[in-house]
C-alpha cells in the first residue's frame, strides 16, 4: 500500500515549506506532490529550495520523494486532481499546506485500509492555544463522526481505485472535499484516525474566531440546501 501524499499550495508562507518537509523526512510515504499555483515570487522560491533538498533525483533509495509541480490553473479540486495524475500511489492522501500530518500517518492509513475501509480521515487539532480553538476543533471531529462528511483539513484518503472510479474532485471553486465525500459515502463510512493531525489556526485568528464559525456553517448550509459551489464562491469572496 504506497501511499501518494497530495499538497495543493497558492501563495504559502515558508512554514508550509517546513511541514511538507517534515512529510518527507517521515520516508513511509512513496511520495510527497505538491502542486503549485502561486501567483506571489516567495512560493515558487521555498518549494525550489525544498527541490534542491528532496528532489526525486536526489532521494536515497526507500526514501519519501519530492515532486514539485506548477500549473496555471487556480482551485484546489483542479490542482489536487493534476496532483494525482502525476502519482503512482495505490492510496491518496490529500493534505493542505498548511496541515502537519503526526508521525505515524501513513502506519494509520495503511492499518485503516487493511481493516476494510475504502477511504477516511483523521482528527484534527488546532495549533493555538485557548478554549476557542478547543472548541471548535471538537465540534470539527464531531461533525465528521457524525455526518461522515469530512473537509480537505481532515486529511482526506482513500484508494485509488476508488478516486478514479469517481471521476476525482468536481470541478468547482469550493465544497470540492464535501462533494467528494457525499459520493464517497456510496462506497461505505469512513475511516476515523483519532490520532490528530495539526492544521493552522490562521484562518480564525486573521478573520476573527466566531465570525469565520458562523460564515463557514452557514457556506455550508447554503450547499446543502442546494445553492451552487459557484455562488457561494462569488459571496465568500464579496465577505472575506
Amino acid at each position: 500500500m504506497e501511499i501518494s501524499v497530495i499538497v495543493p499550495v497558492f501563495n504559502e508562507d515558508r512554514s508550509a515549506a517546513r511541514w511538507i518537509g517534515e512529510h518527507i523526512r517521515a520516508s513511509t510515504f512513496r511520495e510527497v506532490i505538491v502542486v503549485d499555483a502561486s501567483t506571489d515570487r516567495a512560493t515558487p522560491r521555498w518549494l525550489a529550495e525544498l527541490e534542491r533538498v528532496y528532489g526525486e533525483e536526489l532521494r536515497p533509495a526507500g526514501s519519501t520523494a519530492l515532486v514539485a509541480m506548477r500549473t496555471p490553473i487556480r482551485g484546489r479540486a483542479a490542482q489536487m486532481n493534476t496532483g494525482v495524475q502525476a502519482s503512482s500511489g495505490g492510496v491518496l492522501l490529500f493534505v493542505h499546506a498548511d496541515t502537519r500530518l503526526p508521525p505515524e500517518a501513513a502506519d494509520a492509513v495503511r492499518e485503516a485500509l487493511t481493516a476494510g475501509y475504502l477511504w477516511g480521515r483523521f482528527d484534527v487539532v488546532l495549533d493555538a492555544a485557548g478554549w476557542p480553538f478547543r472548541l471548535i476543533e471538537t465540534a470539527m471531529n464531531l461533525r465528521a463522526a457524525l455526518s461522515g462528511i469530512a473537509t480537505g483539513d481532515q486529511g482526506l484518503f482513500m484508494r485509488r481505485d476508488v478516486f478514479e472510479r469517481l471521476g476525482g474532485f468536481a470541478r468547482i471553486p469550493i465544497m470540492e472535499d464535501i462533494e467528494l465525500c457525499r459520493r464517497l459515502k456510496r462506497f461505505g463510512r469512513p475511516a476515523r484516525i483519532r490520532t490528530p493531525l495539526v492544521t493552522s489556526a490562521r484562518r480564525w485568528q486573521t478573520e476573527g474566531v466566531w465570525r469565520t464559525v458562523l460564515r463557514m456553517w452557514l457556506l455550508r448550509f447554503l450547499y446543502w440546501a442546494g445553492v451552487s459551489a459557484q455562488r457561494l464562491a462569488l459571496w465568500y469572496r464579496d465577505v472575506r
